[in-house]
């Protein structure tokens, strides 16, 4: 993969830290930036070392400020359509069907198309100074990278069009009041609370953990095949190698290797 332009990757155990790093743009998401993280995507997906990601941003004021508004001015019909077709298949949809949990860690703004890609994260944790929104409606859009699709998910139809159609941001505080984020922490503990998370996850079935995400997706996506689509996958676990380790940790009273 060639030298990064938009991001700082670093990986450490079975970790990778995944740094959004255009702190001068407030880490705005612009077309280079979509490519380039679909890419990062790709290769953490095969990395068989890799269990976790942590998705944050440089600097202390933004996660991610939305997007390059500048890319806008000038699309044509096909071209914007191109635009969130692309955001949606390379990288939010990847992201939120991705094998391995990722986390978005928001340190500060997180707007617009950088709302949307802490939605499509698994899990989201916020500073107590992170301010979050979705201002399109200013712009005389819509959201396009899932926002539409995904807020209503966590915080319900009446909230989520509150936040779409008045463009205004609300705080850590409310944003963990309507459950837009699982945890509020102070700016020093962001990047720990990730961390302790995902460590828990690790000493967990790594099968499991990709099945669980595929049911839970499907099911919130095909509400009627929920169920079933559970029961198969849970039968299907009794296949694997890591459901044989497991029952024979609890039975002979050790901690599982998986």
């Amino acid at each position: 993969m060639n030298p990064l332009q938009n991001f700082i990757l670093k990986k450490e155990r079975k970790t990778a830290y995944l740094t959004v790093n255009r702190p001068e743009k407030l880490n705005a998401l612009n077309s280079e930036t979509i490519q380039e993280l679909g890419q990062i995507l790709q290769e953490l997906k095969t990395d068989t070392q890799i269990r976790g990601i942590i998705i944050t941003g440089a600097g202390q004021k933004a996660f991610v400020a939305g997007a390059d508004i500048a890319e806008f001015a000038n699309l044509s019909l096909q071209e914007a359509q191109n635009l969130a077709q692309t955001g949606h298949h390379k990288v939010m949809d990847v992201i939120y069907n991705f094998p391995k949990p990722i986390i978005a860690a928001i340190n500060g703004f997180a707007l617009g198309g950088g709302l949307e890609l802490a939605l499509a994260c698994h899990i989201r944790i916020a500073s107590e100074n992170a301010k979050m929104g979705l201002p399109e409606v200013s712009l005389g859009l819509i959201p396009g990278y899932g926002g539409t699709q995904r807020l209503p998910d966590l915080v319900g139809r009446a909230k989520a069009l509150e936040m779409i159609m008045t463009g205004e941001m609300i705080d850590a505080n409310s944003a963990l009041e309507w459950r837009l984020v699982n945890y509020v922490v102070q700016p020093e503990f962001l990047i720990p609370k990730s961390e302790e998370l995902l460590e828990k996850m690790y000493t967990r079935s790594k099968h499991a953990i990709e099945s669980a995400i595929t049911v839970v997706n499907s099911g919130l996506k095909y509400p009627e095949k929920g169920y079933k689509t559970e029961i198969e996958a849970f039968a299907k676990a009794f296949l694997t190698e890591d459901f044989k380790e497991g029952v024979a940790a609890f039975l002979e009273k050790r901690k599982p290797n998986f």
